[in-house]
């Protein structure tokens, strides 16, 4: 089999906006997933954690349904129900937004919940000694270390979300992956437009993750 690779269109202008549309949003949807993710992940772990039984349940719930459903599945459900929901539709980008954001906040929950867990408990003791109530407590003492120590975790975790948002390809969205893929048939180029994006989403997250090992061993210096 005898194939003719050809990447010299990869420098071209028409090319590089085909693919820096769909890295724009790409990086997008991977902050605002990775913002909301843990904001709403660190409520669902402190409800997991208060020990209330009307709390504990459905955030437990909420956790263990997402994360035994493929991610893929989640954004169709969310890209074909919300519209119907709401009667009008929302567009992929939106959809995709709002679907990463909800299934990523259940894995960020389950890191946060080891974050806290592993501030000793003496140090929480201290604080109500001290007369901080458990929202102080909480904010002041536990989160604080609780991101310390989880945030090499909590970056691995946005990488993977990253390299997932390729999924949004199914709902239409003009991510990365699309962007080449529409650059690959305007210039009658699809397996070197495919190549390329294997080897920049490669490029992209092991630079990362040598950024997150760096950090995790300043990290370990400091405790």
């Amino acid at each position: 089999m005898n194939m003719n690779l050809d990447f010299s269109f990869f420098t071209g202008s028409l090319f590089t906006n085909f693919i820096l549309k769909g890295l724009i949003f790409s990086f997008q949807l991977t902050l605002i997933a990775m913002i909301g993710g843990i904001a709403i992940g660190t409520l669902l772990a402190l409800m997991r954690l208060s020990g209330k039984r009307w709390l504990v349940m459905p955030a437990a719930a909420y956790v263990n349904v997402l994360r035994s459903i493929p991610l893929v599945m989640v954004i169709l459900w969310f890209f074909l129900l919300i519209p119907l929901l709401l009667g009008r539709p929302l567009g992929a980008e939106v959809s995709a937004i709002i679907t990463f954001t909800v299934f990523e906040a259940a894995y960020y929950s389950e890191i946060m919940r080891a974050g806290i867990q592993s501030v000793a408990k003496g140090q929480v003791h201290a604080g109500y000694a001290v007369g901080m109530t458990y929202a102080q407590c909480m904010r002041l003492v536990v989160l604080p270390q609780a991101f310390r120590n989880m945030l090499p975790v909590l970056l691995t975790q946005t990488i993977i979300l990253f390299q997932d948002t390729s999924l949004v390809y199914a709902i239409g969205a003009y991510d990365l992956l699309k962007g080449f893929e529409v650059a690959g048939k305007n210039f009658n180029r699809p397996v070197e437009a495919y190549l390329s994006a294997a080897i920049l989403y490669f490029i992209i997250c092991f630079s990362l993750s040598m950024l997150v090992r760096q950090l995790q061993k300043r990290i370990a210096i400091i405790r």
